[in-house]
Order: C-alpha cells, then structure tokens, then sequence
C-alpha cells in the first residue's frame, strides 16, 4: 500500500527551524526589521486619506496638504527601497542555500551502497538532487519574510479598522475568517500533490536518462515511438499532477476574491448608513476601504505564500528522506583504517543474496596470498561479479568473514581501503572530456610523465599518436568517440596509473581483437606483478597462468586449482575449456 501522505508537523517545522532558518537567524532578522519599515510604511497611504478628506478638502486646510504629500512620497520611497534590499540579500541567500543542499545530496548519493544504485534509476536520482531543495528558497528567501510581514501588516490594519469602528470591522472579518478556513483546508491537498510530483518527475527524468544514454539501442530496434509514447505518458503524469495543483490554488484564489467582494459590499452598504446617520464621515469611509485593503491584501498574499510553503516543506520531506538513508561508512563498526595493503585476501564462509530467500553465494571459502592472481570461471549468473564485488567491499556478506592482511573489511573504514584497489570493469566506463582527463581520475596529482608511461604500458599511445589532439582529445560521453578496445584499453591505462594493491579485473579483454588482446596481456602481466588480482574472464585463454582457478556455479565453488590442475581432474573446467576450444 502507498504511504499516507505526510502533512506539516511541528516537527517537520521544527527541523526547518533548526537546520535552515536559525543558522541563517542574522540574515533573517535583518530581513524581518526591513519587512517591519516596508510595511509600516506602507501604512503611511491609507492613514493620510482621512485627514486629505476631511481636513484638507472638507476642512480647507491647505496648510496640511504638502506636509501629508511629503509624509506620503517619503513612505513610498522607504517601501521601494527597503523593498529592493529585502529581495536582493534574501533571494540571494535562497540560491545559495539551494546549491549547499544540492551539493550536500550529491555528496550523500554518492555514499550510499551500491546496492542503492542498482534499485534506483540514475536519472531519478539527479531529480531527487536538483529538483527536490528548490522550494527551500521560500523559507529563507522572501517567502517566509513577506509571511511574517504580511501578517504584521494584517493585524496593524485591523487594529486602525478597529479604532474606526468596531461594528463595520467585525462585519468585515466573517468572510475573511471563512476563506482563512477554505485555504487551510486547500493547503492539506496540496503538499501532498507536490510530493507526489517530485515522485513522479524523478521517474520520467530517469526513464529519459537512459533513453537518451541507450540511444542506438533504441534506434537500433526501432524504438523510437515506443520511447515517445512512454515519455508522453510520464509527463502527461506530471501534468495531471500540475493540474490538479492549479486547480486548487486557482479554487483558493478565486474564492478568496468572492469573499472579499462579499466584504467589500457589506462594508459599502453599512458605511453609507453610517454616514447618512452622522456616524461615520467620508474620510473615515475611504480610510476603512483603504485598510480593508492592506488587511485583505495580506491575507491573500498569506494564502499564495502558504502554497509556497507547501511546495519547500514537500521537496524538504523528500530531501529529508534521500538523507536519512545510511551511508556506506554510517556502520559504527566500521572504525579501523587499513594501513597499506600486502594483499592477502581470505573468505570465510561467505554467503550472500540480494533478496532473502534466494542465494547468490553459499558457504564461500578460499585463500588468496598477497600477489596472487585468482580467476572466477563460471556459467553466466554463477555468482562471479558477486564474489569480486565482495572482494572490493561493493558489498557486504550476509554471513561469514572477509578478511584483507588479516583484517576483517567489515570494520573497515572505506575510502581508505577502497584507496589502494583498482578496477577495470566489464562496463568500460569513460567520462566525456579527454583521454588524459581520464587516465588522471585514477589519480588527479598524477604528472605527465607518469599519464604517458601508464598509457604506453596499456598501448594506449598505439592509437592515440595517429589523433590529432593525441592524450587530448575529446572523446564524448561514456567514450563513444572511441571504438571497444580503446576504451578497454584506456580503462586498462587508468589502473595501471592508480597504482593499486588489489585489482579486479571483470572481462578486460572481452572488447579487444586478437591483436590488441596480445598487446594488452603482455601489459596486464606487468600490471599484475606483486599486485593480488581478481580475474573475471569468459575467455579461458586469459587466465591460463593464474595462482588459483575458482569454478563457480550456482554460487558455491565446484572446482579449484592451477590450469593443468583442472585439466586433468576433467570436470567442469576441462569442459567449458574443451567447448571454447572447438569454437
């Protein structure tokens, strides 16, 4: 079942408080002393029309008219320029309280396990970073501000709609009292529609990530209106949602005029009756209107400002819940620093599944020497990656014991294991910018020197010296200016350059022709020298000379050894070596 949509509690406001609004509290004191004098005197209109009426105009006072034209002209520019000062330092303050929050998730994202990215499209993710926070302006920006201002404002003008008349004030109010309930009533439909509006944004921005990073797939079959259909469909979603949202605050909006036409009218045929009975004079009359006008203005503002409101508290509680999800390194557990690594690795009875009920890997144990090579050999869907993936804390076994030099990873604190790991992955992934840039993510303080030699060693430089540009061309998102083996084999130079102690090598050299695969194994021999390595590799040629064979199916271990070990046993190796053999 769905979850119950949240409404705004003293606790959701209460952490606002704490955690956006009091540590700006200077700024926000500053903005709430310049909505005070705005608003004040902006007052100063209205008070002035009844002595204009009655004293200047009815009592022939021109001796009153240019002290009150210039009381009047001096509010006016205090209002203009206290207001300009209020949008200028708050609205400022707002974008710069969106890009800290935008940078805090991202950094947060990127903690989170991996196992977290594979439930989560990335698309939905940049959402969740970029669109979420943007309502929190209107708790720091002007929003808050013109809130607190609006309702000074509001009780400052009932208090002289009061010390006019009492009776007309109180006829006044019943209106406005019945919209103040309309708008609190419209308020509790509306967060919940602009929460499931950033829901469902994340959703049609993810599925439009991967169409767009997939596109020749989805050119390739012909996909082209399945995509458009899928994507109309998402933002007609978002839409619907839309509507529903405009459609409220329009209702809101709307009956907010009604009931102050209800008030106006009210007020015209009791002030006229007042007036003929001597009760009340004309300067009196106008100044009510006037007031009438800064009490309703407010209010009204007050309802577009609580749909605001809504919006951040909404994209507050989504931020809230991206940022309550644990890190990797959130484990109190994990409190010891790995010194730098020999590379002896052990399992012990290791199990794992990404779904209870359904086994992945089952009662795994092996021991790697610091400078071994280990290869995985299996079926597809054996547990291969799985294993490699605990090996370099990806993940974290269900049960039984991972230890690196005797320590158990576990405890670990991350950055400072995963400091001295290198990987060349099946998914040869490149960013867009150049060669060299990609070569130095491994390691950013990398000199030149150092960049040409890693490229020379992964033959890198082979097709590189035949560009233009060489180590400096731009080679797109994801690579794909470059062909397969060349980004296998960039891939290659980027852990040659890290350095690392432990390696993974899931599938390196599937990309790569005949001829490059030579290149690159006389590399990946030098590569793997005194480095404890994990091989992932289909092509059996590939890991003929490793220390130690692991043939796994169906997530156990069914054979180990050396090549000429399994060879000779003649089980399931010798097999899968036989059938590779034939092809």
């Amino acid at each position: 079942m769905p979850a119950s949509p949240k409404r705004i509690t003293s606790s959701s406001l209460r952490n606002a408080f704490r955690e956006i609004i009091w540590p700006r509290r200077k700024l926000v004191l500053i903005g709430l002393g310049l909505i005070v004098v705005n608003r004040l005197s902006g007052l100063v209109m209205p008070a002035s029309t009844k002595y204009l009426i009655d004293d200047v105009i009815g009592g022939e006072r021109v001796d009153l008219l240019w002290p009150i034209l210039g009381g009047v002209a001096l509010a006016v520019t205090v209002q203009a320029l206290t207001s300009f000062t209020l949008t200028r330092l708050l609205s400022v303050e707002a974008q710069h309280l969106i890009a800290e929050l935008r940078a805090q998730v991202q950094r947060h994202v990127l903690r989170l396990p991996v196992r977290s990215f594979e439930t989560t499209k990335s698309g939905e993710l940049v959402s969740r970073i970029m669109n979420d926070v943007e309502g929190v302006r209107n708790l720091v920006g002007t929003g808050l501000v013109q809130l607190v201002g609006g309702s000074l404002t509001a009780i400052v003008a009932l208090v002289f709609l009061l010390r006019i008349d009492g009776g007309m004030t109180a006829l006044a109010i019943v209106p406005l009292v019945l919209f103040a309930f309309v708008s609190t009533r419209a308020f509790g439909r509306l967060r919940p529609a602009f929460r499931e509006r950033g829901k469902i944004r994340a959703e049609v921005t993810g599925r439009l990530t991967e169409a767009l990073g997939g596109i020749r797939i989805v050119k390739g079959f012909h996909a082209l209106e399945r995509e458009g259909d899928v994507f109309h469909s998402g933002v007609m979603r978002i839409f619907e949602n839309v509507k529903t949202t405009l459609t409220t605050s329009a209702a809101v909006t709307s009956l907010g005029t009604f009931f102050v036409g209800v008030a106006s009218v009210i007020i015209l045929g009791y002030g006229s009756r007042l007036i003929l009975a001597g009760d009340l004079s004309i300067g009196q009359l106008f100044s009510f209107a006037l007031f009438l006008a800064f009490l309703v203005g407010p209010i009204m503002q007050i309802a577009n400002i609580g749909t605001q409101m809504t919006e951040a508290f909404a994209g507050l509680d989504r931020t809230a819940e991206i940022l309550s999800q644990p890190g990797e390194d959130d484990d109190p557990r994990r409190n010891t620093k790995m010194p730098a690594v020999d590379g002896h690795v052990t399992f012990e009875n290791v199990n794992f599944a990404y779904e209870p009920g359904k086994p992945v890997l089952r009662d795994i144990s092996f021991d790697v020497p610091a400078g071994n090579v280990v290869a995985l050999v299996g079926s597809s869907g054996s547990g291969k990656s799985t294993l490699a993936a605990l090996a370099i804390s990806f993940l974290n076994p269900d049960e039984g014991t991972i230890l690196v030099d005797g320590i158990d990873l576990s405890t670990v604190e991350l950055a400072s294991y995963r400091s001295q790991l290198g990987l060349v992955l099946q998914d040869d992934f490149l960013f867009d910018g150049t060669i060299h840039e990609n070569l130095l993510f491994a390691r950013p303080d990398a000199s030149i020197e150092a960049v040409e030699e890693a490229a020379r060693r992964a033959h890198v430089l082979e097709f590189t010296d035949r560009m233009p540009a060489g180590l400096q061309t731009v080679i797109g998102e994801r690579g794909v200016k470059l062909s397969g083996g060349q980004r296998q084999r960039v891939t290659i130079a980027r852990a040659i350059l890290a350095e690392p102690r432990i390696l993974l090598l899931d599938e390196a050299t599937s990309s790569l022709d005949t001829e490059s695969e030579s290149f690159i194994q006389a590399s990946l021999e030098e590569l793997l020298e005194n480095r404890t390595t994990f091989v992932i590799a289909h092509r059996l040629s590939t890991i003929q000379r490793a220390d130690l064979i692991l043939v796994i199916e169906q997530g156990e271990i069914v054979e180990r050894g050396r090549h000429d070990e399994l060879i000779a046993l003649g089980g399931r190796y010798e097999r899968l070596h036989t059938l590779q053999a034939r092809i």
